[in-house]
C-alpha cells in the first residue's frame, strides 16, 4: 500500500521519545517540527500542569483537539502529539488523513525513568508515590488506540538517531512517499 507522508505524526505514551525523535526526524526529512504540547503551552501562556489545574483534563483536551485539527491541515511537518491525543477519535482521524502515524513505545521502566521529574506530567504527578501503577493503568487504557498507528516502533535502549533511522527505513521498505522538497 502506497501512502503519502504529507505529515509524519508521532504518537505514543509520555516518555517514549516523541519530541526528541521528532526533532531529529524533522531535520532528516527537512520538514517543520511541531510539538503539540509546546504549541498549546505557548498559545495558552501557561504550562500544561497550569492548564490542568485551571481547566481540568477536559479543558486541556479541548485545546489539544483544536491544535490537532489545525496541524492536520498543514504539510511537511513532523508532529509530536501529546500522550493522550489518541483518546479522541476525531484527533486521530484528522491526523491520520494528514499523513503517516508512527507510535513510539517503551517499557514501563523506561517510561518511569524518562518521566521521573515531578511537576511536568499532571496525570502521573497526581498519582503521588505510585507512578508505576498510574503508568500501567494509562498504558492499558490506551494500548488499543496506540496500536491503530501505521507503524509501531520500540524505543527502549535506542538513541533518538536510531529510532529516527528506523522510522525512515520503514518508510523506504514500505514505499511511503515523502513529498519532494
Amino acid at each position: 500500500m502506497m501512502k503519502e507522508a504529507r505529515n509524519i505524526v508521532l504518537t505514543g505514551f509520555m516518555g517514549t521519545g516523541k519530541t526528541t525523535v521528532g526533532k531529529t526526524l524533522a531535520e532528516w526529512v527537512t520538514f517543520d517540527f511541531a510539538d503539540m504540547d509546546s504549541i498549546i503551552e505557548k498559545e495558552a501562556g501557561k504550562t500544561i500542569p497550569e492548564i490542568f489545574a485551571e481547566k481540568g483534563e477536559a479543558g486541556f483536551r479541548q485545546q489539544e483537539k483544536e491544535t490537532a485539527q489545525r496541524l492536520s491541515r498543514g504539510s511537511k511537518q513532523v508532529i509530536a502529539t501529546g500522550g493522550g491525543t489518541v483518546k479522541d477519535p476525531e484527533n486521530m482521524k484528522a491526523l491520520g488523513e494528514a499523513g503517516v502515524i508512527v507510535c513510539l513505545t517503551a517499557s514501563v521502566d523506561t517510561i518511569l525513568q524518562r518521566t521521573e521529574a515531578q511537576g511536568k506530567r499532571p496525570l502521573l504527578d497526581e498519582a503521588g508515590e505510585d507512578r508505576r501503577a498510574a503508568v500501567e493503568k494509562l498504558l492499558a487504557e490506551r494500548d488499543s488506540l496506540y496500536r491503530e498507528a501505521d507503524y509501531i516502533i520500540e524505543t527502549d535502549g535506542k538513541t533518538p538517531d536510531e529510532v529516527a533511522g528506523e522510522i525512515f527505513s520503514r518508510f523506504e521498505l514500505d514505499s511511503v512517499m515523502l513529498p519532494s522538497c
